[in-house]
C-alpha cells in the first residue's frame, strides 16, 4: 500500500501526495488527478493500480489549498461540497493549483519520464497540464469536465495527449467531443457507450468494459512514450 508524503510547491506551499511505489525498478512516473471528491480511497486505488503497472504513482491532494483533508464519497451531499470545493479552487490566484502538479511532476520525475492522468476535475487539470507545465511526456485526460470548451480547447498541449470521454455523460456533449477532435487532430480521442465518471467503481455510472479498455489503452499510450 501507499503513503501520503509532502511536496513542496514553488510558493513554498506544503502538499500531500498519496505515492503509491511498484515494485523493482519504475518504468516512469504517473501523475493521478483527483475528481472533486478529494483523494480518496478510489483515486489511492487509482493510484496503486499505475504502480501494479510498473509506474511510480503520485496522487497530490489538489483541493489542499483551498481545504485540508478531503475525502468525500458520491452521494448528493459530496456532490455538492465537491462542486463548491472545484469553483473555490478555480478562484485562486494564477496560477493556483498547478503549481502543486508541477510539484507531483518533479517528484514522480525521479523514477523516470512522467505521464499524467486526471479524472472529472482532474481530466481538465491533466489537459491544462498538458499545454502549461513542464517535464510531462504525455497526458491522460478522463472526461475532463470543460475540455470541450472553446476556451479550454484552445489551449496547445506541449505533449501527446490522449482523451477518454462517454457518449451518454450529460456535462460534456457528444457534439462538443467531436468539435474538440477537429480542433486537436494531434489528440488520441476515444469515445466510449458509458457515462461520466465510467472509470469509478464506486459510482453508479461505472462501466466496467469501458474501464477495462480505457485502462488498456492508457497503459499502452504511457508505454510508447514513458518507455
Amino acid at each position: 500500500m501507499g503513503q501520503f508524503t509532502e511536496l513542496k510547491a514553488a510558493d513554498g506551499q506544503g502538499i500531500p501526495a498519496y505515492v503509491a511505489r511498484p515494485q523493482g525498478q519504475p518504468k516512469g512516473g504517473v501523475v493521478v488527478i483527483q475528481e472533486i471528491f478529494g483523494v480518496n480511497s478510489h483515486i489511492q486505488s487509482v493510484a496503486e493500480g499505475y504502480a501494479a503497472a510498473g509506474y511510480l504513482a503520485v496522487a497530490p491532494a489538489i483541493f489542499h489549498r483551498v481545504k485540508p483533508d478531503v475525502d468525500l464519497g458520491y452521494g448528493p451531499d459530496d456532490m455538492s461540497a465537491g462542486v463548491a470545493l472545484k469553483a473555490a479552487t478555480e478562484a485562486l490566484p494564477a496560477p493556483g493549483v498547478m503549481q502543486d502538479i508541477q510539484a507531483a511532476i518533479r517528484y514522480a520525475s525521479q523514477a523516470g519520464k512522467v505521464g499524467i492522468v486526471g479524472y472529472c476535475y482532474g481530466g481538465l487539470l491533466a489537459w491544462r497540464a498538458a499545454a502549461g507545465l513542464d517535464g510531462l511526456s504525455a497526458a491522460v485526460p478522463y472526461y475532463g469536465g470543460g475540455t470541450t470548451t472553446p476556451e479550454e480547447a484552445a489551449r496547445k498541449p506541449k505533449v501527446p495527449v490522449m482523451a477518454h470521454y462517454g457518449d451518454k455523460d450529460k456535462h460534456i456533449s457528444v457534439d462538443s467531443v467531436k468539435a474538440f477532435e477537429q480542433a486537436h487532430p494531434e489528440v488520441e480521442v476515444h469515445l466510449y457507450a458509458a457515462d461520466h465518471g465510467f472509470n469509478c467503481d464506486q459510482r453508479g455510472s461505472y462501466n466496467a468494459g469501458a474501464a477495462a479498455t480505457a485502462r488498456e489503452r492508457t497503459l499502452d499510450f504511457f508505454r510508447k512514450h514513458l518507455g
